[in-house]
């Protein structure tokens, strides 16, 4: 058998329960599995990685669609529209009040085993680029580089109608001046950093505007409904055309701005491997497909690479 499995170290803020729900109920890998990555990672020089929600429900943030455990599954939550926020104040409100009651967890969740295996697999010059669904920073916590944010990240907001932007963990200092009696209790974050908050604690938010022209703030994240900018379109397509391979973790590639890098690969004639718990949108389409749990078998890959 291949290598002891590298046993994941829960951040302090998260219970083993609450680990272990978050991540959908899959086989451990086989031998055979280890032998098949192995062999893709060793024939590609230049990999690029492309990760989804799937990696991060390890370090305790839900996906959306996972099967039993997905915020889809558990709540009838559905993520915030693009159109909705741009339109309406309530739902900024309703946003920036569930945000910064969920902020102070959601910004101290840690990297987990995956994270930090990527980063090595980076710093012995496998992994050339890293394209990430997720806005969570945790590639950028696990030391990664060369990191392509493909849906932005939650931690820079911006003004809709001037230049300006702010450190998320700077606003949250003046949201706490503004909302000083602002509590909550909640069992669940969210996979952009929200929660669930009562209509009369929204009521009573004070949501956060420009300092330097009163505009709406928003975070610098590509909401449902909004488009992918196009200068991050093109870095992304630089990135796959200068690797090898690609090499997809934790990601149902449902979302069309992850599968065009597929498509794009397959027309490229590149390998392409998917390790994932699940069915993705591009099973069919590519040389390799693995069914477990990231952190289960790709410590262990880093040695053999």
């Amino acid at each position: 058998m291949f290598p002891a499995v590298h046993r994941l170290i829960l951040p302090h803020f998260t219970s083993c329960k609450r680990q272990i729900v978050y991540v959908p109920k899959h086989k451990p890998p086989e031998q055979k599995d280890f032998e098949k990555l192995k062999d893709f990672l060793i024939a590609n020089e230049k990999i690029l990685v492309l990760t989804g929600a799937g990696i991060s429900t390890e370090s305790g943030i839900p996906d959306y669609r996972s099967e039993e455990v997905g915020l889809y599954a558990r709540s009838n939550h559905k993520p915030i529209q693009y159109q909705e926020f741009i339109k309406y104040p309530k739902v900024r409100q309703r946003y920036w009040a569930r945000n910064f009651v969920g902020w102070p967890r959601f910004s101290k969740i840690e990297p987990n085993a995956t994270h930090l295996a990527i980063t090595n697999l980076q710093k012995i010059g496998k992994v050339t680029a890293i394209v990430t669904q997720n806005v969570d920073r945790l590639h950028h916590k696990a030391g990664s580089h060369n990191v392509v944010e493909l849906h932005g990240t939650g931690y820079i907001v911006k003004c809709l109608k001037c230049p300006y932007e702010i450190d998320r963990e700077e606003l949250q200092k003046e949201l706490l001046k503004n909302n000083p009696d602002m509590r909550s209790s909640f069992s669940m974050i969210r996979p952009d950093g929200d929660v669930e908050l009562t209509q009369e604690q929204v009521d009573k938010f004070r949501t956060p505007l420009c300092p330097k022209c009163e505009g709406p703030l928003k975070p610098d994240i590509v909401f449902f409904g909004d488009n992918v900018p196009k200068h991050r379109v093109e870095k992304v397509r630089h990135e796959v055309n200068s690797s090898d391979a690609v090499f997809v973790l934790g990601s149902s590639l449902t979302v069309y701005s992850s599968y065009r890098i597929i498509l794009q690969a397959k027309e490229e004639n590149k390998n392409v491997a998917i390790l994932n718990i699940g069915p993705t949108r591009a099973d069919d389409l590519v040389h390799l497909k693995i069914s477990t749990k990231c952190g289960d078998i790709l410590p262990d890959l880093c040695k053999s690479a």
